[in-house]
């Protein structure tokens, strides 16, 4: 199962997403450096857009954690970590108002955010699913031979990656529109222009290329596994 061309594949991307995630970081930590005018932290940013937006059933709160931050449309709340909560740098300013941006988003009825949300149980029953297939493959290799037929194991795998896959492709628009509204805020507002609104753009930017590094992985190995599927009919 685990050839060395699979082993490739997610080392490649491993490296990849590692790059790009170790960039963010730099990137987020040299703008954090960076104060925003009039002092303003990520917690104030978050609740001056959600206001000039016209929202005002959504609240701002801090959650534990370091890159925890994210919209939450159950119970409408945008979370922030407490460096961007309580953060007065450009990070934290650029990260408030891109969650924000999902609230906006929410706020009206933006369809690629509503068909990601309607996806995220999907997704977490595909995932335990995945978890099993490849226990009962590995363990039943040698403990009961023939427990799974390969072929429903490669059918039930795609099946998920499949679903993996969509998730992580209808996320881009979500995450980049929502990225696109922040910065258009951000300068529009005047809370960060010039020079400032630069940083802010740049941070996101690279925030955004780990969601299209997912996106590519996850292609990538569900394309391996349909290669692996139509082969065994050769």
């Amino acid at each position: 199962m685990y050839d060395p061309f699979l082993l490739l594949i997610f080392g490649a991307f491993f490296l990849l997403s590692w790059i790009v995630s170790s960039r963010l970081k730099s990137k987020f930590k040299k703008y954090a450096k960076i104060p925003m005018s009039y002092g303003m932290t990520g917690r104030d940013v978050a609740e001056k857009m959600l206001k000039d937006n016209g929202i005002y059933d959504v609240k701002v709160v801090s959650v534990p954690g370091k890159l925890t931050d994210h919209y939450n449309p159950a119970n409408r709340t945008v979370n922030l970590s407490p460096e961007v909560y309580s953060g007065q740098g450009v990070s934290s300013a650029a990260v408030a108002a891109h969650e924000c941006g999902h609230a906006v988003q929410h706020a009206q009825g933006y369809a690629p955010l509503e068909m990601r949300s309607a996806l995220v149980p999907i997704q977490n029953i595909s995932g335990s699913v995945l978890n099993i297939i490849f226990m009962v493959m590995i363990f039943g290799a040698f403990l009961l031979p023939g427990l799974l037929p390969y072929k429903l194991a490669l059918q039930i795998i795609i099946m998920c990656y499949s679903v993996f896959t969509l998730f992580a492709f209808v996320t881009l628009p979500v995450e980049i529109n929502a990225t696109q509204r922040a910065l258009t805020w951000l300068d529009s507002s005047g809370v960060a222009t010039g020079a400032v609104h630069d940083k802010a753009k740049d941070a996101l930017k690279w925030a955004a290329y780990t969601y299209v590094v997912a996106a590519l992985s996850s292609l990538v190995t569900l394309l391996y596994y349909v290669l692996r599927y139509v082969g065994m009919d050769d």
